[in-house]
């Protein structure tokens, strides 16, 4: 087992690793820029370590330093969380050549999967459905027109190395075609450092429903079931949910023995995600695969009751998978609470918490990094809690979470609490009758 594990992250996931690790007697070393000095994560480590000024460029994403403080503190292991270097192979490749256990999986998973052209394919060829479009990159504007007009209008034009609702582009025309196609290029290349974009066909009134998969280093891999995350704004999500409203224990399994094809078929190890777009025939499409814990994984974890932290950090250090496949025990539903104004276009709201109160009673988690007194920097993602209830059934859970979000108090900063009560009583959302466009059809302010 590790003993001790360097966090590379910050906020409430790196306080969910901590947590984690205690229940596991492994030693932490947090590490933080200067903007989270009196964050909670470098409160409750064991150890922590200054690793740069507060642009996650010179902090959280500078490999020299996340390394360097590894070694200084001993540290044998690092759990990267997600964002930030979760999902980058060379990374890895650093890890394992100091001697450094990496909590995830392979750089050549990453890798594989990380470019979007190349994971469909690989998908494709292990039988997984995938959408229609360009087997490849479309390196010219006149290969993309040939695509397109043999997918047909309209399309999704997207970056190979996109991720997080960044570098894609719909498209309805060849006029469009001809303006965006050289914009989503520049933009992936400042996005993420590569221009190369590939084709998909626009799946109409589609879900955006997700299979949880987790492999272990002897070649077991299983699917914990799916996850529901429709409710999106510019392809962020903002609501989940496990299980699906509209998923069959027949489009689970098939579902779920898909992503775990696709899973073996890159030698994956530790938990991972597949998403799929699913239409309104329950057809089913692979879009992307995330090779990392998710943000979104405590539904999972409290609909089936497990602890996929544990299991991941189990996993990383060598042991075999204890999870097994089981029909879900309960509904859970997560909000993520952002310090974001709702009423004026979702803009950050970073500033100081002036009164803060967590809801609480059974059936109620709150995974989070604040507290009274706590200063939202303006240099990362706005994401402040993750409010989670469970429940036997999709609408006691509806009901528990709109009772924990009007006790759920955070003044000083605007959140997103206003539009997820709003959201629970949405006659649309209770019925289950949420696709990804859903927020783009309608004004959740007069619902």
């Amino acid at each position: 087992m590790i003993k001790k594990l360097l966090i590379a992250n910050r906020s409430e996931i790196a306080l969910r690793i901590i947590r984690a690790c205690k229940e596991l007697d492994i030693l932490t070393v947090a590490v933080y820029s200067e903007a989270d000095k009196n964050a909670l994560h470098v409160r409750f480590a064991d150890e922590a370590i200054c690793i740069g000024p507060p642009p996650s460029s010179k902090s959280y994403l500078h490999i020299p330093s996340i390394i360097s403080a590894a070694m200084i503190t001993n540290a044998d292991a690092i759990h990267p969380g997600y964002g930030f270097l979760a999902e980058n192979s060379e990374f890895v490749d650093i890890c394992n050549a100091v001697g450094i256990t990496f909590v995830g999986p392979s750089a050549d998973s990453i890798s594989r999967m990380g470019n979007k052209s190349v994971a469909k394919e690989t998908m494709r060829l292990a039988g997984v459905p995938v959408v229609p479009g360009s087997i490849g990159i479309v390196p010219t504007i006149e290969e993309a027109i040939k695509v397109a007009n043999e997918t047909g209008y309209p399309i999704m034009l997207k970056a190979v190395a996109g991720g997080g609702g960044k570098g894609m582009r719909l498209v309805n025309d060849e006029n469009e075609l001809k303006r965006f196609y050289p914009i989503t290029r520049s933009e992936a290349e400042s996005f993420f450092g590569n221009p190369d974009l590939y084709i998909e066909k626009l799946v109409q009134a589609s879900r955006h429903i997700e299979i949880q998969i987790f492999g272990d280093k002897f070649g077991n891999v299983i699917h914990l079931n799916e996850r529901e995350c429709s409710t999106q704004r510019r392809h962020q999500k903002l609501i989940e949910e496990a299980p699906s409203p509209i998923v069959t224990e027949e489009l689970r399994k098939k579902m779920g023995d898909a992503a775990v094809a696709g899973a073996k078929s890159v030698n994956y190890y530790g938990p991972g995600t597949i998403e799929f777009l699913v239409d309104n025939d329950l057809n089913f499409f692979f879009m992307e695969m995330n090779t990392r814990i998710q943000v979104e994984h405590p539904v999972t974890e409290e609909s089936l009751s497990v602890d996929l932290i544990k299991e991941q950090i189990r996993v990383a250090s060598g042991e075999k998978l204890t999870l097994k496949n089981k029909k879900p025990l309960f509904h859970a539903i997560e909000c993520r609470i952002n310090a974001e104004d709702p009423y004026n276009d979702f803009r950050p709201s970073p500033g100081t918490i002036t009164s803060l109160h967590f809801p609480g009673g059974h059936g109620v988690r709150v995974d989070s990094h604040i507290y009274q007194g706590y200063t939202i920097p303006p240099y990362y993602d706005s994401l402040i809690a993750k409010l989670i209830t469970f429940a036997p059934t999709r609408d006691e859970a509806i009901k528990k979470m709109k009772r924990a979000l009007e006790e759920f108090i955070i003044e000083g900063v605007k959140t997103t609490i206003p539009f997820h009560t709003k959201m629970m009583d949405n006659p649309d959302f209770k019925a289950g009758n949420i696709d990804t466009k859903y927020l783009e059809r309608v004004d959740w302010k007069n619902l």
